[in-house]
């Protein structure tokens, strides 16, 4: 709900799906519609600013309205006006926060505690999780209805057993190999892409952008048009990539899911299969710029070598679903997973010796 300050009158914004027609039947989607907020990207600073911190590179949006400077929700570096950069489109609706930030706090908090032991010390001795921050993070979000097609191989197993090599027993299998495909028409609701190009990257020796992923899903059916006033408090990214150039990885996602599902179709085959071969016709697609919520921690670490590492602990802003990097003591670890090792060997090796004699 927003409330008036003055006179203290309540009200929702409209349903993002009813606002663009978002539940109308994806089967009868043709071409590419493309909502407003998800179209070319306008450079517009009438009523939001855009600053680039100027310590991790991020963007990060200030409402105008609210405030001129902010503070970065990746690295917690306060931001100056003097950084402004075009602003990205403003999105077709978003996701207001559910979850209250002393509910991410202890949730971030329980999160690290559970992995203390092995935790670098400096980070449990800097950990300070009431640092957390909330941003609106950019996604799309996208309909499809396709057209998919799968070849490949099939096995079917006949029987298993053992023969001896040498002083070894070796298990071999008999299988029938089918040469098989699978068509259908796939109808595909709320794909959601990261429309910011910085945390699309997914590159784990230089960021932990994946613990974004790990968060999801959201429930986006429940997205209110967009409306300024629910960024109050918060701070917002801004989207940088255009409709076409996510168009692959939506593609890709789109065949992924068609993927799961050929497999739902022959599972006769207890060999398993291999798809050699896949073909995508989108016969309509809907795309839909969308702010989500995100509780974020941060904290950069800095390693033996002099490389740096931001390790971060999110906390989905409408489930409270918590999942996040935190910096090990690699010696600790070392040791008993070598410790580990070394009782696994000797079980092993003494249930064989117990089985041979």
């Amino acid at each position: 709900m927003l409330v008036c300050h003055f006179c203290r009158h309540e009200w929702n914004e409209a349903s993002l799906e009813q606002q663009f027609g978002l539940d109308t039947d994806i089967s009868q989607l043709r071409g590419t519609t493309i909502a407003s907020g998800a179209g070319n990207i306008q450079e517009s600073t009438k009523d939001v600013l855009t600053l680039k911190c100027q310590a991790c590179g991020s963007e990060v949006i200030v409402n105008t309205a609210e405030a001129l400077q902010s503070r970065c929700h990746w690295c917690r570096q306060t931001l100056s006006v003097n950084t402004q950069i075009p602003n990205g489109a403003v999105p077709d609706g978003l996701l207001p926060f559910k979850v209250p930030r002393e509910q991410a706090i202890a949730s971030i908090d329980e999160f690290v505690k559970k992995r203390r032991f092995f935790a670098h010390p400096t980070f449990v001795k800097e950990f300070a999780p009431t640092e957390v921050v909330g941003v609106y993070l950019p996604f799309v979000t996208i309909d499809a209805n396709a057209h998919v097609t799968y070849e490949g191989h099939g096995e079917i197993l006949r029987r298993s057993y053992m023969v001896k090599r040498g002083d070894r027993q070796v298990q071999l299998y008999d299988a029938d190999v089918f040469h098989l495909g699978r068509a259908f028409d796939l109808h595909v609701d709320d794909i959601m892409i990261e429309s910011s190009g910085a945390r699309a990257d997914q590159d784990t020796s230089k960021n932990t952008n994946n613990i974004i992923n790990a968060i999801l899903p959201f429930d986006v059916k429940e997205a209110v048009a967009y409306n300024a006033n629910y960024l109050r408090g918060y701070t917002s990214e801004r989207r940088d990539r255009e409709v076409d150039h996510m168009g692959g990885d939506a593609s890709e996602r789109v065949l992924s899911i068609g993927r799961n599902r050929a497999n739902e179709l022959t599972t006769q085959y207890n060999r398993g299969v291999r798809w050699e071969t896949e073909t995508l016709q989108l016969q309509g697609t809907r795309w839909v710029s969308l702010y989500v919520p995100v509780w974020l921690y941060s904290y950069y670490q800095t390693k033996g070598s002099g490389a740096g590492l931001t390790h971060y602990v999110a906390v989905n802003g409408r489930t409270g679903t918590t999942m996040g990097s935190v910096p090990v003591r690699q010696g600790r670890l070392i040791g008993i997973s070598t410790v580990i090792g070394i009782v696994g060997t000797i079980i092993g090796g003494t249930l064989a010796w117990l089985a041979i004699s």
